[in-house]
Order: C-alpha cells, then structure tokens, then sequence
C-alpha cells in the first residue's frame, strides 16, 4: 500500500445495511485507521462537541435522513462548529438522483463530492488518492 491511510472516516446514514456495507469497503481497502458510524445525524453533531473530534479527515454523508437531513446536519455544523468544521471533506452518499440536490450540495464548501451509492472499494481508494495529493501539496 502506497498511501497513507486516514485516521478518522465518520459515516452518517439512516441506513444499516449501508452502513455495514460500507464499513466494509473501508476496512478492506486498509486505508483508514477508524471508522465511526452514526445513523442519525444528531448523534453526529453530538460526537463533534467532543474535544479532538474535528476535523475528521473524511464524511460520507448520507441526504434523506429522518429528523434531520444532510444538508441540516451541515448547517448545523457549520453554525455551531465554524472554523473547526470546515476543514472537513465531506461528499454526499446517497440515492439521490435529484439534480437539485447534487446542485445544492455543490453550494457548500465543504462538500468535496457527491457519489451514488454504493461506495465501492475502487472509488473509495481514488478518494482516498485524491485527498492525500492534496494534502502533500498544500
């Protein structure tokens, strides 16, 4: 393995097979050293407050969620964490073929990417890529 793994991937999906599923392509691709998983995005945020816990260095952020979607979950975060969230890369997981969302999810700084699920094992380690040439070059 030529890459550095990530310390820290933090999935937020309503889903549990996905969840699981995914989880899976990330152990498997040995390019992250801890994978948090929460299915509301509420337990999310709550882990955040947590001193050290941002920025992680990956989101895989799910849209339509109960409670509290995706993108209310990010403007949470931004309104309560600000500085200390927006170093996060975030991209948007989901089933969503609405061009609306893929345009709204663009709007936000934070959001790297959006992806159709499933996360696959390749694409996962071309982010993983991508993240890593940008790290060494800033």
């Amino acid at each position: 393995m030529s890459q550095k793994p990530l310390e820290t991937v933090v999935l937020i999906d309503d889903n549990a097979f996905d969840n699981k599923m995914h989880a899976r392509v990330i152990e498997r691709s040995d390019l992250a050293k801890s994978i948090l998983i929460f299915s509301m995005a509420e337990d999310a945020i709550a882990h955040f407050r947590k001193p050290g816990a941002l920025p992680p260095d990956l989101i895989l952020l799910d849209i339509n969620m109960p409670r509290m979607d995706g993108f209310e979950m990010l403007d949470a975060s931004l309104a309560e964490f600000g500085e200390e969230f927006t170093p996060s890369v975030v991209i948007m997981l989901t089933t969503s073929m609405d061009g609306a969302d893929r345009r709204k999810a663009d709007s936000y700084e934070v959001v790297k990417d959006y992806f159709q699920k499933p996360l696959t094992q390749g694409r996962f380690e071309g982010l993983v890529e991508q993240l890593t040439a940008h790290t060494q070059a800033a």
